[in-house]
């Protein structure tokens, strides 16, 4: 129950999170778009065209920098076209789909949160 419980909460935080980037970056702000947001954002480009194995990239990169304060990734260094490099400090536990997702969502909020991108209104949640 407690889970629940802690699951509808991270869901309730993650849509006003989702809501305040769509009003910054339009429409259709799912999981996988915040991701490559993120992924972008790391990589430090700006908006540009990227390959399909680029966009792929961009989202490894996301998830390693999600998982990073939690320990299981650690930052390495940038190569020459000045994309990040991680290296996985401890294997992530067998989780489902719904776990998969928590951990994602919390981890996409204290983002935001730590880089000053948003910040939520406690007393709303």
């Amino acid at each position: 129950m407690y889970f629940y419980i802690v699951d509808y909460e991270i869901e309730i935080r993650f849509q006003k999170l989702k809501t305040h980037l769509e009003s910054q970056f339009g429409e259709g702000m799912d999981v996988q778009a915040i991701l490559f947001l993120i992924g972008v954002d790391e990589f430090g480009s700006g908006h540009r065209t990227f390959t399909k194995q680029e966009k792929t990239d961009l989202l490894h990169v996301a998830i390693c920098t999600l998982l990073e304060p939690m320990g299981y990734y650690q930052f390495i260094e940038r190569d020459a076209e000045n994309w990040p490099h991680f290296k996985l400090v401890k294997p992530l536990p067998p989780l489902n789909d719904r776990e998969q997702q928590h951990l994602i969502k919390e981890a996409m909020l204290d983002y935001f949160i730590r880089n000053g991108i948003y910040e939520e209104q406690m007393n709303s949640i």
